[in-house]
């Protein structure tokens, strides 16, 4: 794993010191990496994060380098070189050719923010965004994806700066367990652009009138977004998340108790 060149900025110090503090000396002298990445994701999922907001949006903001498992291509069943871009860094890397993009982020790449869940496409937590619009990467061959752009989870932060939707799921609760959270985030930044696009869903009364831009409802939403299954229940939380994110208005914070 490449070593992480940001410095720790003084919020992000005092997060790992009072959460990790076993780890801060390393962090500090080599850079934040995979492992300190997944027990963030881990602390965010308990909801261990929120006493240190600023903290936390920088740190898991904060990009993880690939680190590409290369393997000639003798050594790979029906090998083929695929050349594409992940998260605006070129790779090439030897891949079978039957090999799903999922594996190859997860396996090849590093990038286990993908998740795989059914493996058949129904579940919707391997989503990534391929050429700007989503796709479930457990359908998809890496081979098809020569020359093209994926943006996966990892990508959308830019610099220290969570994307506006991480931000709005954060901020809403959109995540209880926080396994299908990368495919919905990933499948609410794409359908950002479709409504921006003006592309019609199932419900689009009079889809032979072109629309620009639309403005998502919440039935709107919610059935752009099913392909996407939460086993914890979260949706009205990443509804309000998505709406909030797309019209750039406060949503108002609901939260509901049980009993």
């Amino acid at each position: 794993m490449a070593n992480n060149q940001t410095p720790l900025t003084e919020e992000e110090k005092k997060l790992f010191g009072d959460l990790m503090p076993e780890e801060l000396e390393e962090i500090i002298d080599s850079g934040l990496n995979r492992r300190h990445f997944m027990k963030l994701i881990g602390l965010a999922s308990a909801g261990l994060l929120a006493a240190y907001v600023v903290g936390a949006e920088q740190a898991l903001a904060r990009g993880v380098a690939l680190d590409v498992q290369e393997f000639p291509p003798a050594a790979v069943e029906n090998a083929v070189t695929v050349n594409f871009k992940i998260n605006t860094q070129s790779v090439n890397v030897v891949v079978d050719s039957r090999m799903t993009l999922l594996d190859t982020l997860r396996e090849r790449l590093g990038l286990t923010g993908s998740k795989k869940g059914c493996d058949h496409g129904q579940c919707g937590a391997c989503t990534v965004i391929v050429d700007g619009n989503r796709v479930l990467s457990c359908l998809t061959l890496a081979a098809t994806c020569e020359g093209r752009s994926v943006i996966s989870v990892e990508g959308l932060a830019k610099n220290n700066t969570l994307n506006p939707m991480q931000a709005a799921f954060l901020k809403h609760d959109g995540f209880q367990c926080g396994f299908c959270t990368s495919g919905q985030i990933c499948s609410a930044v794409a359908l950002m652009k479709e409504a921006k696009e003006g592309q019609a869903s199932y419900i689009t009364s009079n889809i032979r009138q072109p629309q620009s831009s639309i403005t998502l409802s919440d039935d709107e939403i919610a059935e752009r977004m099913s392909g996407n299954i939460c086993r914890c229940g979260a949706y009205p939380n990443i509804v309000a998340a998505i709406k909030e994110a797309q019209t750039g208005k406060a949503v108002e914070q609901t939260w509901q108790f049980v009993g």
